[in-house]
């Protein structure tokens, strides 16, 4: 594990592979890490075809620095961006899971010369108004009064601040016409009961580019780690490769 140094002075934990030209970045989501099965699988995907690639973890998550409910959605688009520019080499292909998905649409808009591709996994842009009304009247009350409250969904308990739902307003990405050009594969199951199975069909509509692909995958949940999973994953980087090929 290596880490990278931010302006702050902030630490950003990453792992790297090197090989050639073309990179992948894996994008983990909200309160994940850089370990899961997902990102371990695109790590072994990338040794064996000799690809750049880069794991990490958002401040607040995982092995970097810092506390989850100190940041938000633009501290973790701007780690995203510093691996982009400071670690990354080359052209890249984003992949982003749930949160990581918005991350990696945010990175497009900001870096379009630099990002050759996307793959979203159960991609989550614009979460924060569906996460504040799951919020019960007891943490919306303490979001207004104190600015932070204790939130749990399925087991997992995290803290949520004002400035996190008024940072995640600032970086919607599907209010407008989204500006991509290149190729995009959406990758979701239906028995995903985090993220909503509309939300592909929305980010699509979205989307000025034509080559815009939504993969749903019947027996699949949020996690998308099954076998299955996997193999669909590794074959929508294949598909992206050949296609950034053919238009280099």
């Amino acid at each position: 594990m290596r880490f990278y140094k931010n302006k702050q002075n902030h630490k950003i934990a990453y792992k790297s592979l090197k090989g050639r030209r073309l990179g992948v970045i894996f994008i983990h989501g909200l309160n994940s890490d850089m370990n899961g099965g997902k990102a371990l699988a695109i790590e072994q995907y990338a040794k064996k075809n000799k690809l750049n690639f880069i794991r990490f973890d958002c401040r607040g998550h995982g092995s970097s620095e810092g506390k989850f409910e100190e940041f938000t959605i633009s501290d973790w688009r701007k780690d995203l961006l510093d691996i982009i520019d400071n670690v990354a080499k080359g052209p890249q292909i984003l992949i982003g899971s749930s949160m990581g998905g918005w991350l990696m649409m945010l990175a497009a808009k900001a870096r379009p010369q630099r990002i050759k591709g996307l793959i979203g996994l159960a991609a989550a842009p614009d979460f924060g108004k569906d996460l504040y009304k799951a919020l019960n009247k007891k943490n919306k009350k303490e979001i207004s009064t104190k600015g932070i409250t204790k939130y749990t969904s399925y087991g997992f308990s995290y803290y949520l601040t004002k400035k996190f739902f008024i940072e995640a307003e600032k970086n919607r990405v599907l209010k407008k016409p989204f500006r991509f050009l290149k190729p995009m594969v959406l990758i979701h199951g239906l028995k995903d009961n985090v993220v909503k199975e509309d939300v592909p069909r929305k980010i699509l509509k979205k989307v000025t580019g034509k080559n815009v692909n939504i993969i749903y995958l019947k027996e699949s949940d949020h996690r998308l780690s099954s076998l299955t999973d996997l193999t669909i994953i590794k074959e929508s980087i294949d598909y992206l490769r050949k296609i950034i090929k053919l238009k280099n």
